[in-house]
């Protein structure tokens, strides 16, 4: 009976046995070459229910944190500006542009398309950015008005850092890309608005011109993401502290998902969701209970934030579903020269040991993907406010899409070039410049 049974097993599988055997034994070689750039966006099954309601979330979920952004800091009265009710001069459309917010085309009415290009709807006035967020299509913004029709509060989502568009309407207006970083926002310009900036100057004990200072020093497409937990504004050669907003694309099979591994994707949602966006809901790390390292976390209980009824820890499923379901962007024909990328690959996983730590297909680690400052040859400053006090290998899926502002954690290389330089000194590779520039053509292709 149990022969039987394993001949019937063997005849239904002798097909794909039978691949498996030659590929093992004629193409090898093929294997190798194939592995490093197949993609893994189809090893995922992921239930499109839970994918679909994650984007809802990824997209107009704001976990209750108007509490913050319109009951704190006021920045629905800084859109209105004083004419409609607010103070200042309000946020128009143009400006809101000119900070990086983006506009998604296709949540735009064909008659508001018409008025927008004919110039019938004025991109100078406020009241425009109002009926753009009645709309639901600023990223990341959501608008709530009340019975008479007037905005009475808004509160940000994840897509506000992380989904851009391509500017297929016109520049920052476009069909929205979710995952991609935002690199044109100016997040701390946009704080930077609010008339209660003592609010952030007390939580920080220092006054409101180093709050401004600091904000408005941050940069586009920059954020201090840990400073609401250890106070650290500047780094030790007295420059702004600020990281660039990472990419939430091509995140599969990868494990620790920050610059320097606070914690998986899971745990990276709640924590920006509760102590970044302010949003409505729980959050415990102990680690931040170290009065030494992390004192306005200590102060403010910032380990340990318990709500009710909790916004965040519900909607976390779906969130990592749908960010896992979305793969890295694929570089067009044409943006690489494909022969020296098929060099530089060889260089890649040899002479040049970079798939040491970026190992393909993920191009990051498996386990535990972290690495001192000394391996890499750079700083342990910001390494040293995380409380593994390392750095996460970077997964490359999509490098050649995320470059704007520079590369690393805080961008401090400008160019692929830069980094190769860099490797090559510290490990000593002696890279020939045709190896370079092979590897470069490489990197854009992955």
């Amino acid at each position: 009976m149990h022969m039987k049974k394993l001949a019937l097993l063997l005849s239904r599988s002798a097909v794909p046995i039978l691949g498996v055997i030659l590929l093992m034994s004629c193409e090898k070689a093929e294997i190798r070459t194939k592995i490093t750039t197949r993609t893994v966006t189809d090893t995922l099954h992921l239930d499109p229910v839970l994918v679909a309601e994650g984007k809802e979330v990824f997209r107009y979920d704001t976990f209750g944190d108007e509490v913050f952004w319109s009951d704190v800091m006021h920045i629905d009265k800084a859109i209105l500006g004083e004419v409609n009710g607010g103070y200042g001069a309000g946020v128009s459309p143009a400006t809101a542009l000119a900070v990086g917010l983006k506009v998604d085309a296709e949540a735009l009415p064909a008659e508001v398309v018409a008025g927008i290009q004919s110039g019938a709807i004025d991109l100078n006035d406020p009241a425009s950015t109002v009926e753009l967020l009645r709309l639901n299509s600023v990223l990341g913004v959501m608008g709530n008005f009340d019975e008479d029709g007037d905005l009475s509060s808004v509160g940000i989502t994840c897509a506000f850092c992380h989904s851009t568009v391509d500017n297929s309407f016109s520049a920052g207006i476009g069909k929205r890309l979710d995952g991609y970083p935002n690199r044109d926002l100016n997040v701390g310009v946009i704080i930077s608005l609010s008339d209660n900036l003592q609010a952030l100057a007390d939580l920080l004990h220092v006054d409101e011109p180093t709050v401004n200072t600091v904000l408005n020093g941050w940069g586009p497409g920059r954020y201090n993401a840990v400073l609401n937990m250890d106070g650290v504004a500047l780094t030790p050669d007295g420059q702004v502290a600020s990281n660039m907003i990472p990419a939430a694309f091509g995140l599969q099979g990868v494990n620790l998902t920050t610059y320097s591994g606070w914690g998986d994707m899971v745990y990276w949602n709640a924590y920006v969701g509760v102590t970044q966006m302010r949003g409505q809901g729980n959050f415990f790390d102990p680690r931040l209970n170290d009065a030494t390292h992390y004192p306005i976390a200590v102060e403010n209980n910032l380990g340990n934030v318990i709500h009710s009824p909790d916004r965040v820890t519900p909607i976390l499923p779906a969130l990592q579903a749908y960010q896992l379901s979305i793969p890295a962007p694929i570089p067009a024909e044409g943006s690489y020269d494909a022969e020296a990328a098929e060099h530089g690959m060889e260089l890649f996983n040899g002479t040049a040991q970079c798939a040491t730590c970026h190992v393909p297909p993920t191009f990051t680690d498996s386990g535990h993907n972290l690495h001192t400052a000394e391996e890499i040859g750079i700083d342990d400053f910001e390494a040293s406010r995380s409380p593994t006090g390392m750095y996460r290998t970077t997964p490359l899926r999509g490098l050649s899409l995320r470059m704007q502002g520079g590369l690393y954690h805080d961008g401090r290389f400008q160019s692929l070039n830069e980094v190769i330089d860099h490797y090559n000194d510290h490990f000593d590779l002696q890279l020939t410049a045709d190896d370079k520039y092979d590897l470069v053509e490489y990197l854009k292709s992955i």
